[in-house]
């Protein structure tokens, strides 16, 4: 009763248990073929996987790097995190979001949590909160006793205690772009010891949009390794750490006005994990953690630059956190504290032709300490019922370590300070009801989330989108939102389901771009200044409608539709909330044959918000066909997958597309991917 009453006034969102306490997983590993994961299988990108989570959109600057939106919301509303660990991106112009410093074979699964029911490590999640879980052998069961009919040192499964070496091969190409990936993991497992690793390279050249243009400055190189390695140190005591190395060179970003020469991580964790045999505590989970993330952003590869500039950012990140789990008759308590210190740092030099350079900072190397107590229970009723409450409250603290930085910001805020203070918090409940045939859920919830450094310190931060020059407010207050939620789903038989679902954000001071015509811009081309602001209020709408029917034991039909709405405190519409949008794809499946048509496009946005500068797009539509099949050989299996994405070659770009650049047009693939 005492966690009851403590979760119900300062609980937090969780994500341990998948079965109940998140939204939503897409499977990344090449296990569990049949749960949520792009088509593509081990060799898509993150993003190509990010894609198929329902509440997610993705803004794309060019064929790299995706930035996601939950709930239409950006990654200033949207907690990320690897493995809980707190990583910041390195560049002003959000061209490296972290899921960008991960691959494939690092990844097990992606884990979502819509709106306020974020993870116990995240911070600021409004639109809800992404955590990337790594893929981890993990440990082997003790072997059988000598006795064993199974025989002596054997185990249930038939393999080796020591686990011997494991491993795969995966390899990929697509025509549209020339992209080429290949990739290499390996593992061993005992009961004492576990180790797995691998490496990943991606290239890609310029790819060509609907009708066979070249889409120039599209390209990217990409290498990524990683080791996870785990030591029992008692049956109830293990310790684990985890290294990777990620490093992108020579990406193209055709919507903006600068490349990237390099983007590069350094992402560690070492951590200890108590199981306890006690009839309330389950475990006790601690970990430490380091990141550094290092970007440069290069102009020099681009014809007719009227000025040259160079635009490098680092991010440092070192944290922890300590989780503990318990159970006690119908409740499922989780504690969880945080702690995460990030400074932040970007500068820009440009060279005009004939002239001294001009040094300008634009983070002023912001140092962030941040620290939070979240809880959660999960309280399970008759009748098939169940109520999840959590919360989480959080103090930070910032100060801004450059001095020219915080004196050029000063001169349009007199009497700033070089140091705030901030707390935040959020506190959510959830209701869900599963009767026979049928899943009620519905929820509400209060958050609020601190300015970022860009929107409190940013100093002529260019934007393409609108084409303005960005200043930051320190002045800012903390932006909050009301959530409620709901969803039903129907199931009156194994071969079909209705759901529906829906949530709406009511906004307080909403931070975003406002216009300030006595300034002027920096940039060469750019309209005007924009300096970050509160508005009294504004409001976001997502519904969706989904259905699957499984007409014959080999025949499977999926659909949806979605729609969304956005509008600010003059109910003008806000930029980036999805028009009305819609997906079917039919399943077919023939032993190990499997083959999917799909068909998924956007009618016109006519709800679009050029006060924001955004420009309307045009409906679209695609049809993609896939195909996979798997061939057992002896102890292995190779897995073939082949597909060909926008059949039709058609020419389009999505409401998120930046500066409307096109997507991809005709593209054909083959996958192969070789378990050993």
């Amino acid at each position: 009763m005492i966690a009851f009453i403590l979760s119900a006034l300062l609980s937090v969102d969780s994500i341990s248990t998948p079965s109940h306490l998140i939204d939503e997983v897409v499977v990344v590993s090449a296990a569990n073929e049949g749960r949520k994961r792009s088509a593509k299988g081990k060799v898509a990108s993150i993003d190509e996987h990010l894609a198929e989570l329902s509440h997610v959109n993705l803004v794309r600057r060019g064929s790299y790097a995706w930035e996601p939106m939950v709930n239409n919301m950006q990654i200033e509303r949207v907690s990320t995190t690897i493995d809980g660990m707190k990583i910041f991106y390195a560049c002003t112009d959000k061209m490296d979001p972290v899921t960008s410093y991960v691959e494939s074979s690092n990844l097990q699964s992606i884990l979502l949590n819509s709106g306020l029911n974020g993870n116990p490590q995240s911070t600021g999640n409004i639109g809800g909160s992404l955590d990337l879980k790594l893929k981890k052998v993990g440990f082997s069961p003790l072997p059988a006793p000598s006795d064993s009919p199974l025989g002596e040192g054997s185990r249930p499964d038939g393999s080796s205690p020591l686990g011997g070496i494991r491993g795969g091969l995966s390899s990929g190409y697509e025509t549209n772009g020339h992209v080429q990936v290949y990739g290499v993991d390996a593992s061993t497992s005992s009961h004492w010891f576990y180790a797995n690793g691998g490496a990943f390279y991606r290239h890609a050249d310029n790819y060509k949009e609907g009708g066979g243009r070249k889409v120039s400055f599209s390209q990217f190189r990409k290498v990524n390794a990683f080791i996870n390695l785990g030591l029992r140190l008692t049956e109830l005591d293990v310790l684990e750490g985890t290294f990777i190395y990620d490093r992108a060179t020579n990406v193209g970003y055709p919507a903006l006005n600068m490349d990237v020469s390099k983007a590069e991580a350094f992402i560690t964790s070492l951590a200890y994990r108590h199981q306890f045999d006690h009839p309330v505590l389950n475990t006790w989970e601690t970990k430490l953690y380091y990141n550094h993330i290092t970007h440069i952003m290069d102009d020099t590869t681009r014809p007719d630059v009227a000025i040259h500039m160079d635009m490098p950012g680092e991010s440092w990140t070192s944290g922890l956190y300590s989780l503990l789990t318990a159970s006690k008759g119908s409740h499922d308590v989780q504690v969880n504290y945080d702690l995460y210190y990030n400074r932040l740092f970007a500068d820009m030099t440009m060279y005009p032709g004939g002239a001294a350079p001009m040094y300008m900072v634009t983070w002023p190397d912001v140092g962030t300490l941040n620290t939070g107590v979240a809880l959660s229970d999960l309280v399970s009723l008759p009748h098939q019922q169940s109520v999840k409450l959590s919360a989480k409250i959080a103090q930070q603290w910032q100060k801004l370590n450059n001095e020219e930085g915080y004196h050029a910001l000063r001169v349009f805020f007199p009497g700033m300070k070089d140091h705030y203070v901030q707390t935040t918090g959020r506190i959510a409940a959830t209701y869900t009801w599963q009767p026979s045939h049928w899943q009620l859920s519905f929820g509400a919830g209060w958050g609020s989330r601190a300015p970022t450094v860009t929107e409190a310190y940013g100093y002529y931060l260019n934007n393409t989108f609108d084409q303005y020059d960005y200043i930051g407010n320190p002045r800012l207050k903390n932006e909050s939102a009301i959530e409620l939620n709901g969803a039903i789903t129907w199931r009156p038989s194994a071969h079909f389901s209705l759901g529906a679902d829906a949530n709406t954000f009511l906004f307080s001071n909403y931070i975003i771009g406002q216009f300030e015509n006595r300034l002027s811009a920096m940039t060469v081309d750019a309209e005007g200044v924009k300096v970050y602001g509160n508005l009294s209020h504004a409001t976001i709408v997502n519904t969706s409608l989904n259905a699957q029917w499984q007409a014959l034991p080999w025949l499977t039909w999926n659909g949806k539709v979605s729609y969304a709405a956005g509008r600010d405190d003059d109910q003008d519409p806000l930029p980036l909330i999805s028009p009305f949008a819609y997906a079917s794809n039919l399943d077919v499946k023939w032993k190990r044959l499997q083959t999917r048509v799909e068909v998924r496009g956007n009618v016109r946005q006519t709800d679009y918000a050029p006060k924001y500068g955004e420009t309307q797009t045009d409906p679209w539509a695609i049809v993609n066909l896939n195909t996979t099949y798997t061939l057992p050989l002896r102890q292995t299996a190779l897995t073939i997958r082949a597909g060909i994405e926008n059949i039709f070659d058609k020419r389009y770009s999505t409401y998120a597309d930046w500066c409307d650049i096109p997507q991809k047009g005709r593209n054909v693939y083959v996958n192969l991917a070789w378990e050993l």
